[in-house]
């Protein structure tokens, strides 16, 4: 078995011979099976139908055996020669009438009989037999004759059967004056006339013994008595030859079946057995078996042969493709396999030459890509340095945000308060370019919930606008006011709204001529929201249109695209069960369709930002309330403290943790901000010392920070629910920050 199976695995020959060979041999054992059973099913019905046959032959020669005797003998006893003997009755000349009668009709047995039913003479071929025991078996007979009616019956007298005839005598005045019984014996003459008949074999049985046969040389009574008392006990005998069995008799085969003779006495002991020899059908089998297993071997023998050649033929361009596979997995792209056909083995030659022309060539591209990634790698690490600048510039955003508030509020003049208001613009201006910056450099989980298109898109044109103005591209916006909120990943969206965006622009650019345009609609279509992207530059070639969103597809120059931009908006896209579709004409300019479904949420019209001008500075807000500000930056610390200490707080100020540390030891703060990173004790080290000194001042503080990427930090405020101001922050959030946490005393 373990030779069997490392063969197979080790050749392809093997492979497909073995279940080949097994299949055929399956196949034509199945076949054979099924032809010698049909043969022997065939044999059995022709059986079957002979022996009907014969025995519908016996029983009508029954009939006709018994008729004869009563047309034979029906005037007999009614001549004036035989009704004068039988007449006077009795004596020797009656005896002697009755042996001459004997003689003339060839029978077996006769006797007389007086209308009292009294035998008065009698004589029989065989002196073995009682005359008074033939009297007794033909007593229905006799019986029947004397109430005038002429019956047939057959016997058992001993171990002998008989044919029987009952004729009633009259005299001249038609009365009736005895009974002429007759009788002709069922042995071998007649079994040898039946077998004739028949066509077959039969063996005449009496009180459970053969009493005749005609097998040849063959002694198997036993076994034919077994075979007619079987077919009694199965109430086989009214029709005999529908329950065909097979029976060996001294080594010879037949198909037998039983039938019995009707009596008056009811005697069923008396019957036949019909045997119709299998030994000629047999013979016939064995040698359509020999025929047929000569045929199958062959056939097997051929049909292997014509697989192996075949299979030999299939294999040697196979070895030819794993020597040139070889080749290929050394490193040798220049190898080639002839192709010989144009069948599946030169289909597959085409397919591996086509393949190692696609190596060499990816080849030659993994090492663009090569130098693409390193491109890659100095473009990531110039986002973490943009990223680390971002933060860096919260610090002072937030003091230039928090002073020219501070300006606004002061009584100046209409002159100052125009210029503290482009100040606090312009700051704002620079915390939203940060805080897109930030948001695209920040690793985030995906995470949906109801968002508002407009929103996105005026957020992504907060980071392309100054490339599109400097670049003379117009950008117009056409938004839906009333447009639904869907469900969406923020970040994923702004990422495909700033890919398609990016296309337009360099597909603008790149066509080298004035008066560039991109136009975002937004818009409702039924159950979804949708984005218009238009631009008028060259347009999208109908033969690329197929392929733009497949992976590493560019049109682009290498190291200007990577081919992946369209295929990872195509995948948000339809994560997020929407569609983005693209529209061109070559030379018209191109426009994509971004459709997302619409979400379940209502929008909240009443949310509504508050203004600056509605900002008031209440100086008896904080009476009676001590405030502590930990930060190392000191321009922020001079903000919050001159800014809270109009609104009528306490404030103290600590520039490293350890001070700060120690103002929370010995004072008591009703709120405490703290920055995360400074230099000496962090924010969260100061967290952690004062929660085992005083938790109850733990949940006073909060935390300020310009390091929004900070994941550990992220993870540590949900933890604990703590709040947290992100630089650059508005005076009011400050304010509203503290009286956060004044309420929830």
């Amino acid at each position: 078995m373990i030779t069997l199976r490392a063969m197979l695995d080790t050749s392809i020959r093997s492979k497909v011979l073995v279940p080949v060979v097994t299949c055929m041999v399956g196949a034509m054992a199945a076949a054979f099976v099924i032809v010698n059973h049909r043969i022997t099913e065939q044999s059995e019905t022709e059986a079957r139908h002979a022996l009907a046959t014969a025995n519908t032959v016996i029983r009508y020669s029954q009939e006709y055996r018994r008729n004869n005797l009563l047309l034979r003998f029906h005037n007999l006893p009614n001549e004036p020669l035989w009704r004068q003997l039988f007449r006077v009755g009795g004596g020797k000349n009656l005896h002697d009438t009755l042996h001459e009668l004997m003689e003339m009709q060839k029978v077996d047995v006769a006797f007389y009989s007086s209308n009292k039913g009294k035998t008065l003479a009698s004589d029989q071929s065989d002196p073995a037999i009682p005359a008074t025991g033939f009297a007794e078996a033909a007593a229905p007979a006799l019986e029947a004759a004397l109430l005038g009616a002429e019956t047939a019956d057959t016997i058992r007298v001993g171990d002998k059967l008989y044919d029987v005839a009952a004729i009633p005598a009259y005299d001249k005045d038609q009365k009736q004056i005895g009974v002429l019984t007759l009788g002709s014996e069922l042995g071998a003459t007649a079994a040898q006339e039946l077998g004739r008949l028949t066509q077959s074999q039969i063996a005449l049985l009496a009180g459970g013994h053969v009493v005749a046969s005609t097998l040849p040389g063959i002694d198997a009574n036993a076994q034919i008595v077994n075979a007619f008392e079987a077919a009694k006990r199965d109430n086989l005998t009214n029709n005999p030859a529908e329950n065909v069995k097979p029976l060996l008799l001294s080594g010879v085969h037949y198909y037998c079946t039983a039938g019995r003779f009707g009596s008056l006495k009811g005697d069923n002991t008396l019957g036949y057995v019909l045997l119709n020899s299998r030994e000629q059908s047999l013979a016939a089998e064995q040698a359509i078996q020999g025929v047929l297993l000569a045929v199958i071997f062959c056939a097997i023998l051929f049909c292997a042969g014509v697989v192996w050649f075949f299979v030999n033929r299939v294999t040697k361009p196979l070895r030819e493709l794993r020597h040139s596979a070889e080749a290929v997995g050394r490193g040798d792209f220049t190898r080639r396999v002839p192709v010989r056909s144009l069948d599946e083995c030169g289909e597959l030659a085409r397919v591996f030459n086509q393949m190692a022309e696609n190596l060499q060539q990816s080849r030659t591209q993994l090492e663009a890509t090569q130098a693409q990634l390193l491109q890659s790698e100095k473009l990531s690490a110039v986002g973490e340095f943009v990223a680390g600048v971002a933060h860096e510039l919260n610090n002072p955003l937030t003091a230039v945000i928090g002073y020219s508030e501070m300006l606004k509020m002061a009584d100046l003049g209409d002159n100052y308060r125009r210029h503290s208001e482009m100040i606090f613009k312009s700051a704002q201006r620079c915390q939203r370019i940060v805080q897109q910056l930030l948001s695209f450099a920040r690793p985030q989980k995906p995470e949906r919930k109801p968002v508002s298109l407009n929103s996105l898109v005026t957020a992504v044109l907060e980071i392309v606008n100054y490339t599109l103005r400097t670049s003379n591209i117009e950008l117009a916006t056409q938004f839906d006011a009333k447009l639904p909120l869907v469900m969406a990943d923020a970040t994923q969206i702004q990422q495909v709204l700033l890919n398609v965006l990016n296309n337009a622009y360099q597909a603008i650019e790149a066509q080298g001529r004035p008066g560039g345009r991109i136009k975002i609609t937004t818009e409702t279509a039924g159950s979804r929201a949708r984005i218009l992207i238009q631009d008028n530059g060259p347009g999208i070639p109908e033969e690329v249109m197929p392929r733009i969103f497949n992976p590493f597809f560019t049109t682009k120059g290498v190291g200007k695209g990577t081919g992946l931009g369209l295929s990872l908006c195509y995948g948000i896209i339809k994560e997020h069960g929407g569609n983005i579709t693209p529209e061109s004409r070559y030379g018209e300019g191109a426009t994509f369709i971004i459709e997302l479904p619409v979400s379940e949420v209502p929008r909240d019209m009443s949310a509504t930002p508050e203004s600056p001008e509605t900002w008031k500075t209440d100086s008896h807000e904080g009476a009676g309330r001590r405030v502590l500000v930990i930060d190392d930056e000191e321009t922020i610390l001079n903000l919050v403290r001159e800014h809270l200490a109009k609104c009528g707080y306490e404030v103290r100020v600590a520039v490293r943790g350890e001070a700060g540390l120690t103002e929370l030891k010995r004072n008591r703060f009703d709120v405490a901000f703290c920055d995360w990173k400074m230099p000496g004790l962090s924010g969260r080290q100061v967290y952690e010392k004062l929660r085992t000194t005083n938790p109850r001042l733990c949940r006073r503080i909060v935390f300020i920070t310009g390091d929004v990427i900070n994941e550990p930090m992220r993870r540590f405020l949900e933890t604990e629910k703590l709040p947290c101001l992100t630089k650059p922050f508005a005076l009011p959030e400050l304010r509203a920050a503290i009286q956060t946490v004044l309420e929830t005393e």
